[in-house]
């Protein structure tokens, strides 16, 4: 049997990865049961297994300061697990690492921890020793110059840990009181309605197309004639634009404005929303 094939055969066996399988064997002289050992010692196949597993549960961490913000989400499979003291611990040190690696996803996972561990190692350690499936998620890094980011955590965990998150990234030269509070409730304001875009002409083309395949489908069987339908669906397609850009969306805290109108009133000349993003668990 060729390396390659006794790789795959304990690939299948474990679930454990390429490395690690090729590694195992090394360690192992070329024995499949050894190597097969070799893993379980380690709790790689343990972990793997775990991994086919759904993950749905978990937090969302924000680290760093206004200058420059990181989110991370790190899933599990139970809200039980979410609250363990020894998952917090991992997810709050990982959060600073990704705030350190401007949320490079494969420099997070390589990165070394504490205990001198990279990421990955200590998540196939956790994974191990809680006995559920741990992935770390969506990752975004939000710095640009002139601007200020304002952060809101909705359903505290613990600390900087929730479960949703969201950074707001202002420009302006103004400092004042008033720019802090507006950035404060944009936040929440992005917490709850949920914007796809800064503005219409920006939501993704991939969504839009779906929306209208699913207005088409909505109207197919009204009866209407052809053009009466046109209508409705440009109308709706209208709606679907401005509910779901953010200038556009009514003001949460004022619903009979809407965000554009929010601004204006503000009458800063040179305020802009430069950024923003908002991250829910299992969503």
């Amino acid at each position: 049997m060729s390396d390659i094939e006794k790789i795959k055969q304990l690939r299948e066996s474990t679930g454990a990865g390429f490395k690690d399988c090729s590694s195992a064997l090394e360690e192992a002289n070329g024995h499949l049961e050894k190597a097969a050992e070799v893993l379980r010692v380690k709790g790689i196949s343990k972990a793997s297994k775990k991994m086919s597993r759904e993950a749905k549960e978990g937090v969302v961490a924000v680290s760093g300061d206004n200058k420059k913000t990181s989110i991370i989400e790190v899933n599990c499979e139970t809200d039980f697990v979410a609250k363990n003291d020894d998952f917090i611990n991992f997810v709050k040190e990982v959060s600073e690492i990704n705030n350190k690696c401007n949320s490079d996803f494969e420099k997070v996972k390589s990165s070394k921890m504490k205990n001198s561990q990279s990421v990955d190692e200590n998540l196939v350690s956790i994974i191990t020793k809680i006995g559920e499936k741990i992935t770390i998620g969506r990752v975004k890094t939000i710095s640009h110059e002139k601007s200020i980011n304002f952060s809101y955590l909705h359903t505290v965990v613990k600390d900087n840990l929730s479960k949703l998150a969201v950074v707001i990234s202002l420009e302006s030269s103004d400092t004042s009181e008033k720019i802090k509070l507006f950035g404060r409730q944009l936040a929440m304001h992005v917490a709850a309605s949920n914007p796809l875009a800064l503005d219409s002409e920006s939501i993704n083309e991939d969504i839009l197309k779906k929306e209208e395949t699913l207005v088409a489908e909505e109207l197919k069987n009204t009866g209407k004639p052809d053009d009466i339908v046109k209508k409705i669906s440009l109308g709706k397609m209208k709606k679907f634009k401005e509910d779901n850009s953010l200038l556009n969306q009514q003001w949460v805290m004022e619903p009979k404005k809407k965000v554009k109108d929010v601004i204006k009133e503000i009458n800063i000349s040179d305020l802009k929303i430069k950024d923003f993003f908002r991250l829910k668990i299992g969503e």
